[in-house]
């Protein structure tokens, strides 16, 4: 199991360490980037005043509404040096565009190798990739990237299809699987229709991507424990976006995500963009190290998360990220209960007769969030629906509205010609 070597470091070692990289970014910034050198002269910020991560609080925040707004001019580079270009998935709105250079190429998968070695894999592995390389996506090239230079072997075979899963995994015997973890079940209930041998496969493990598998405790929550009660793998969460192009992985300990230092400054922040107590949820807010192409400076990622500054049995000394717990601009209020979508799926998951669902929030005619359940399901008894409500109300204190479908027309719409990953959350509230 690789570690680099500054993630054994002590923490002022660490904080060095990234002290010293975030000099070097802000000249790089003051330099190449027209939006960080306006921002700096309008707030009348003098870089070589921030000498410490403490410091950071004298610069203002970014936002996605500001990449949105001036894409061009967070470009530090001639276009001509651009080699790839990405979208996020648009998940809190309009996808947002990034330009790679060959530089961010080689970034991206370093961090994939740190991040895979942080999973306990090595060249004598084989991964089944289930996620897609194209629509401009930078995750399946990310894994691709770094598992090649892991030197472990890979099959680019996307997602869904579950009869060219189960093939695949015969002919090729990889050892692991890269996929959206809510796609394992159904990946289970198809071999256990088809009478497929699955819990006798190679398969050992699989990397989760896009989804959370764990409470906040680090427990498994309902979608991690129906997979495993049903297939002992051992699974790894990972968390990671599109805008700070670094993951957050497990090690074999499962207790959070591993902060690689060399890669990425990491703030937890509250309402007031001041940094929470080490016992508060914050907003994820990061500042990217290496990034040639467009790198940001505190940037707001707009999840919300606990982090654990304890050291890890594994020997690795960094921060590590607790799950999300939700979107800050998904959060609801619903009957006086604030809530987000990852408690709502966690409902869901434990329920064995919900196939798939999808989840809708809107505003009423009072102004307030509403929530309605799309639930795919084989067959609907007049007990489902109060099944569901029981559920809701024992975990969560409230009952949302059901609506019940077949689950072919659910992954419909789920899954449209041009996603990348299912759609579970659609939020239609107005702003008022």
């Amino acid at each position: 199991m690789f570690i680099p070597e500054i993630e054994k470091k002590s923490p002022d070692e660490i904080n060095s360490h990234q002290e010293k990289q975030l000099s070097g970014l802000l000249k790089y910034l003051q330099e190449h980037s027209v939006f960080y050198a306006r921002r700096f002269k309008e707030n009348i910020i003098n870089i070589s005043a921030i000498k410490t991560i403490e410091d950071l609080v004298k610069i203002p925040v970014t936002t996605k509404d500001d990449l949105q707004k001036y894409t061009d001019d967070f470009l530090c580079v001639p276009k001509n040096k651009i080699v790839d270009f990405v979208t996020t998935s648009g998940t809190m709105g309009e996808p947002l565009t990034f330009a790679m250079t060959d530089k961010d190429l080689d970034r991206l998968a370093y961090n994939e190798y740190i991040s895979f070695s942080c999973a306990n894999t090595t060249s004598d592995d084989i991964f089944q990739l289930m996620v897609t390389l194209d629509k401009r996506f930078m995750a399946g090239m990310a894994y691709f990237l770094g598992l090649r230079k892991l030197g472990a072997g890979i099959i680019r075979l996307g997602p869904g299809l579950q009869e060219l899963q189960f093939e695949s995994i015969k002919k090729f015997s990889p050892t692991g699987l890269i996929t959206v973890p809510s796609f394992l079940p159904k990946l289970i209930d198809y071999a256990k229709k088809n009478d497929i041998d699955y819990k006798n496969s190679s398969i050992k493990k699989a990397v989760c991507i896009g989804e959370p598998i764990r409470n906040p405790d680090f427990s498994l929550n309902a979608l991690g424990k129906k997979i495993t009660d049903n297939w002992d793998i051992k699974l790894y969460s990972t968390y990671a976006s599109t805008e700070m192009g670094t993951a957050f992985t497990e090690c074999e300990v499962g207790h959070g995500g591993h902060h690689h230092p060399e890669m990425i400054i990491v703030e937890f922040l509250d309402e007031n963009n001041q940094p929470v107590a080490d016992d508060e949820a914050g907003e994820v807010t990061i500042t990217t190290l290496g990034v040639e192409g467009m790198p940001l400076l505190r940037f707001k990622t707009g999840d919300i998360c606990f982090h654990h500054n304890e050291p890890c049995s594994c020997g690795r000394n960094t921060m590590r990220l607790g799950p999300v717990i939700g979107r800050k601009q998904q959060m609801i209020k619903f009957k006086g209960t604030t809530l987000y979508p990852p408690a709502i799926y966690d409902v869901l998951n434990g329920i064995e007769s919900v196939d798939n669902y999808i989840i809708e929030v809107s505003t009423n005619y009072i102004g307030t969030d509403d929530i309605l359940i799309k639930v795919g399901c084989k067959s609907v008894d007049e007990q489902l629906e109060k099944t569901i409500k029981d559920h809701f109300r024992a975990k969560l204190r409230v009952a949302p509205e059901i609506q019940f479908f077949s689950k072919e027309e659910i992954l419909k719409q789920q899954m449209p010609e041009s996603s990348r990953k299912p759609i579970t959350f659609v939020d239609k509230r107005k702003s008022l």
